[in-house]
């Protein structure tokens, strides 16, 4: 609903007090990238038997009062072949999303899942990148679940909360 409307105009919830709600992506941006090959070259000189470890972590933080909020996604790989550590890749991918007057309840899901959801084809393409322009065959990461790793993390949270500890269960590993 535009401000030029009467308040009547609408049967979105507005006219009734309800604030409008908005969601909109801003920007999209690579924050911090990181780049190990401390196994060169003797690596490259042995059956590669590869052995691959993903860790994931998002973050959300109020960047104004207005509803910006900027999410970070972090990916690190770690690589190894018979043992020895060929690689090892870190991405922060962030970016910045208008949330506004959307409710608590439905935050927490789209700032946790849904963003996360945005951002991961270009930290996976970033790592891709990196991991080719290492010398070392293409790495395409699997598609994520954040839907999924939310609803773990919130059971965690509140196994945790039962338990009197803190719940935090921001890191998943995937082999």
């Amino acid at each position: 609903m535009s401000e030029n409307q009467s308040p009547n105009a609408g049967a979105d919830g507005a006219a009734q007090g309800q604030p409008q709600q908005e969601f909109g992506l801003q920007k999209i941006y690579t924050k911090d990238i990181s780049f190990e090959a401390p196994g060169t070259p003797g690596v490259f000189t042995r059956e590669w038997k590869p052995e691959t470890n993903v860790q994931l972590n998002s973050q959300a933080r109020a960047l104004d009062e207005k509803g910006v909020h900027e999410v970070e996604l972090t990916l690190t790989v770690t690589t190894k072949s018979q043992g020895e550590t060929a690689y090892l890749v870190e991405v922060k991918q962030a970016g910045v999303f208008m949330v506004r007057g959307i409710p608590d309840e439905q935050k927490g899901p789209l700032l946790s899942s849904y963003c996360p959801n945005i951002l991961f084809p270009f930290a996976r393409e970033v790592i891709s990148d990196l991991v080719t322009r290492g010398g070392f065959p293409q790495l395409l990461l699997a598609p994520v679940n954040f839907d999924a790793l939310y609803a773990q993390k919130m059971r965690g949270q509140q196994q945790a909360a039962a338990a009197g500890g803190n719940g935090d269960a921001g890191i998943v590993t995937q082999n």
